[in-house]
């Protein structure tokens, strides 16, 4: 069997954006007539940049796939990553370099007719716990749904409500002040006395919304300092939250472990970190808990195990990000489902939408949890045709 073509599909998404304004997904195909699909996770590093997404595609699958094994996608993850990133966590390349690992380990399960959890050792549950931001369900657009998480006490305890009757765990939203996407914001800053009451009364209005059925995770994206989070951490404590979100930019480790060693709130985070070395520094710091990889870009599911195991080793319960497409949220079911320190999942609501829309068939649900069948590979399939009526160039 071998690799024959790649075919990239940037995508983009109608209102209200759940998931993003743009998803990048890749269609690799074998001359055994086997198909494998991938997707790239950079939350907002890509936007503007769907040609050169579209002509990357073609030359790193030129280089380092064309006519290969797709058996072989290990050794072919650890290429690219040597090639590309000069063996130096890179979290743009390591996007594309996830979209082709997922496509391989699509094929593989096709070929074998086994899902790929069964490929990565078996299964632990059949159920996926997860969790979900309070998406406004009236169909308010992203950016302004994000404004109300701190601007709209009450409102944010009646959708959490709502979300944990529909048989959610965990509900999440940012109680400060988000900055929406288009050119980076300065970050981080800090924020107003007037801030840290509203955050405060958010979560309070939360807590006593959905009582102990639920878990609170607070998300900052990581826009805000240290300092801050730990004068905002002081005051959400009581309220008992699950975790407190890149409580500042990835960048800096040691001073995230200096949060986590501030609060009795446990620190989440990885999402923007790309291969296994990142997440051995995040580990090694003690800066979180939970560890947050996006299996579209951390390294793919060669990475994502290998993140597990070590995790498993520190501790550390994993908490995949899912901010994208269907092939994202279900790549990380099958790796849920495969992994012993699994804590919960993230999910775009309960898919719906466009989502399903662009999906032959949907992913399963049983209340708040995802179902895990035994479709072979990732276990979804894209419709070609809903891709190219919505392609962003």
């Amino acid at each position: 069997m071998r690799l024959i073509r790649a075919t990239s599909y940037a995508v983009r998404t109608p209102p209200p954006h759940w998931g993003g304004y743009f998803w990048y997904f890749v269609r690799l195909e074998t001359d055994s007539g086997h198909v494998g699909w991938g997707e790239a996770a950079v939350l907002f590093s890509m936007y503007g940049l769907e040609k050169s997404f579209h002509q990357l595609v073609q030359d790193v699958f030129a280089r380092y796939l064309d006519g290969r094994d797709p058996m072989n996608r290990e050794v072919l993850n650890k290429l690219m990553y040597a090639g590309l990133c000069s063996q130096h966590a890179d979290y743009f390349m390591a996007g594309v370099i996830s979209a082709f690992d997922l496509a391989m380990w699509d094929i593989c399960g096709k070929k074998l007719g086994v899902p790929v959890c069964d490929l990565l050792g078996g299964r632990f549950r059949e159920r996926i716990r997860s969790y979900t931001y309070l998406y406004d369900l009236s169909g308010k657009d992203l950016t302004a749904a994000a404004a109300d998480w701190s601007n709209a006490p009450k409102r944010m305890g009646e959708l959490a409500a709502r979300m944990v009757d529909e048989g959610f765990t965990g509900v999440k939203l940012d109680p400060v002040r988000y900055t929406p996407p288009g050119f980076p914001p300065l970050t981080p800053f800090e924020i107003t006395m007037a801030e840290y009451d509203q955050a405060e009364r958010t979560i309070e209005a939360i807590r006593n919304a959905v009582g102990n059925r639920a878990d609170i995770l607070i998300g900052t994206h990581g826009q805000i300092t240290p300092s801050v989070s730990r004068r905002l951490a002081k005051r959400l404590e009581k309220f008992d939250p699950l975790w407190l979100e890149e409580p500042c930019p990835p960048e800096n480790m040691e001073e995230m472990a200096r949060v986590a060693a501030a609060t009795s709130i446990p620190v989440a985070t990885g999402e923007r970190l790309a291969h296994v070395h990142d997440f051995q520094r995040l580990f090694a710091a003690g800066a979180c808990a939970y560890a947050q990889p996006d299996l579209g870009s951390c390294g793919g599911f060669t990475a994502a195990k290998a993140i597990s195991s070590m995790a498993e080793a520190y501790y550390v319960l994993m908490a995949p990000h899912v901010w994208g497409g269907p092939v994202i949220a279900a790549a990380a079911m099958q790796l849920d489902a495969a992994i012993p320190n699994f804590l919960i999942q993230e999910s775009i609501y309960k898919s719906g939408g466009f989502f399903d829309e662009i999906v032959k068939d949907p992913l399963k649900w049983a209340d708040g949890d995802l179902i895990v069948d035994d479709r072979p590979g990732i276990g979804v399939e894209l419709d070609e045709t809903k891709l190219a009526l919505h392609a962003a160039v």
